[in-house]
């Protein structure tokens, strides 16, 4: 067995205590004449304000390369008014913009809102997210709170991603151990249920020179509702603001008085433009959803929010409980955005001077030079992964797209349960797909040499990259109805979650109505039959769903479980049996449901 490869040295992270010095040193500043700030020109003292910049971005998810379709432009708002559309993002322009962006500013913090891994490409997903750990060391990321994705593989692989090591099973995807990530990840709301203690470090302190500034990360509380029950097992997962507040005054005793949060929760602002005014008067401006709530209920001692998980992009002012504005920011998604921050630091409070910080959204184009380092990154990890992910799955005509309420790439993956599902057990009735694991639709240009129309199987990961596998349970009729209406009621009011039907369900949605009566009952048939409430019918989900994810409690209570093979797994064997280079499968129409606005 050759030698183990030398480890390259990582950075140590230690929680900094106050320092007299600081307070010292700014009161001199302040004292003093102009003239005696240069002390005789030969070691000039500080200022009293000093400009930090904070680059920020969330939910990259592992994309290392351009995202394809959608997934990779941006809306950009023109002066007159109206939105064109921006290529966007790929690590290897995201790293020439931060790199550039650092360039004549000596003090610069990278920070990022979580879901950096998870729901990735196969490039990244294949190999458990080491890629993407590699490149966002290179990317010399500071500092990132934990998102809900980075539970996907549990807590287990997480700590496995901050400190290194083979991955227990597949073990080392090369000839170097995986070094971790140089960077911490701040879980200061996800508690060891044995020890009521944070998985991970609840905050960091960054610092240069007499400088200093805390983070604090958290995720959403709701994190166990929407992973799967073994990745949060053994967690609790704590009030956002309760913690925030509680680790702001843990900062404020270490004589810390800047601090930023990063929050993995978001908000939905009234325009899909980047550059959109939030602050701006008048109907339809500013923000909306569960990350409003959080900023104006957070401590008056935290600076600024970072978020994310809404992959919306908006750069916003929040009151504090105080009723001063507060920057609250959000890079949209997949490295097509970053967000450059300029929080003005005041050496004689050691606080950030509120009306000062400024803060922008700016796209990751890809009309600057690739990074190198990226460029080689990419190509190792995709020399790796060819001879899986250049392999046809199947063959399409068209593009099936992943947009709409109810989007074509759903009901071919639901339409694939259905037919997988019937070959475990031909009394399979139906099949519903969660809308939040359909990651992608498939293009039909594809890019590369693999030819227009095929489907690879890296395209397939993309789709579907959790690895859940296809799970079939009993309910009866009237258990089938609730699950419709859960999709607008209960954990879902706020933010419907549509299931993706197979072929043979179809109702109506009415979005003129409130709660469950959106769902119009009555409407509900399967193959042309009414639902029998009485009746027992056999359904194919995911085992997400199928525990009962996603705020669908009645999808936990099904009976007779059967637990099939993996879901993506399910999808390549529906492709291969139901298309061919000469007879390509052609997108669903998504016309199950009809929608009544």
């Amino acid at each position: 067995m050759p030698a183990a490869p030398r480890r390259t040295r990582r950075r140590t992270y230690a929680f900094l205590g106050a320092t007299a010095a600081l307070a010292t040193a700014a009161a001199l500043a302040a004292a003093l004449p102009a003239q005696a700030h240069q002390d005789q020109g030969r070691h000039p003292l500080p200022s009293r304000y000093q400009d930090v910049q904070l680059l920020s971005f969330n939910d990259l998810h592992g994309n290392l390369e351009p995202p394809s379709g959608s997934s990779g432009r941006v809306t950009e708002l023109q002066p007159d008014g109206t939105t064109k559309t921006v290529d966007a993002g790929g690590v290897e322009y995201l790293a020439t913009h931060l790199r550039t962006a650092r360039e004549g500013h000596p003090y610069s913090i990278t920070a990022a809102g979580g879901d950096l891994v998870g729901a990735s490409p196969l490039l990244s997903g294949l190999f458990h997210d080491e890629p993407t750990v590699e490149a966002l060391n290179k990317l010399k990321l500071d500092v990132t709170s934990v998102g809900n994705h980075e539970f996907d593989e549990g807590a287990r692989e997480l700590a496995r991603l901050q400190n290194g090591g083979c991955h227990p099973t597949d073990g080392c995807y090369t000839d170097e151990e995986f070094q971790g990530a140089d960077f911490p990840y701040l879980a200061a709301n996800v508690l060891d249920e044995k020890t009521g203690k944070p998985i991970l470090k609840p905050y960091w302190i960054w610092k240069k020179k007499d400088v200093r500034i805390g983070f604090i990360g958290v995720t959403l509380e709701g994190t166990p509702n929407i992973v799967s029950a073994d990745g949060v097992k053994g967690l609790t997962f704590k009030d956002e603001v309760e913690t925030i507040n509680k680790y702001a005054k843990v900062l404020q005793r270490q004589g810390v008085r800047s601090i930023v949060a990063l929050v993995h929760e978001g908000g939905f602002p009234a325009s899909g433009a980047y550059n959109y005014d939030c602050d701006s008067p008048g109907a339809g401006a500013g923000i909306s959803g569960p990350i409003v709530d959080i900023a104006k209920n957070v401590t008056p001692a935290v600076d600024a929010l970072v978020t994310g998980h809404t992959h919306a992009a908006y750069v916003c002012t929040i009151p504090d409980p105080s009723g001063r504005p507060r920057m609250v920011t959000s890079a949209a998604s997949f490295g097509r955005l970053y967000t450059d921050t300029t929080l003005t630091y005041d050496r004689f409070t050691g606080d950030i001077a509120r009306t000062a910080v400024k803060s922008a959204n700016h796209v990751v184009t890809r009309d600057v030079p690739k990074a190198p380092d990226m460029t080689d990154l990419i190509s190792r990890w995709n020399t790796l992964a060819a001879p899986i992910g250049n392999r046809a799955i199947g063959y399409i005509s068209a593009d099936v797209n992943n947009t709409g309420t109810e989007s074509p790439m759903g009901d071919l993956i639901a339409d694939a349960q259905l037919a997988y599902g019937r070959e475990l057990d031909p009394k399979t009735s139906l099949a519903l797909m969660n809308p939040g694991g359909v990651r992608a639709g498939l293009t039909y240009a594809a890019k590369g040499a693999e030819g227009d129309g095929v489907v690879t199987y890296a395209e397939g990961f993309t789709v579907q990259p959790f690895a859940n596998t296809v799970n079939l349970q009993d309910f009866t009729g009237a258990q089938l109805v609730q699950v419709l209406k859960e999709q607008v009621s209960g954990a879902n009011a706020a933010a419907p979650k549509i299931l993706q039907p197979s072929a043979g369900l179809t109702y109506t949605l009415d979005l003129t109505k409130t709660g469950a009566d959106r769902v119009v009952t009555d409407s509900i048939r399967l193959n042309g039959a009414p639902i029998d409430p009485a009746a027992t019918y056999r359904v194919a989900t995911n085992s997400f769903l199928a525990g009962g994810g996603d705020g669908f409690p009645t999808l936990g209570q099904g009976t007779g479980d059967l637990v099939g093979g993996d879901d993506l797994g399910a999808l390549e064997k529906y492709l291969t049996a139901h298309s061919s280079p000469t007879a390509p499968l052609a997108p669903p129409a998504a016309d199950r449901i009809a929608v009544v606005k």
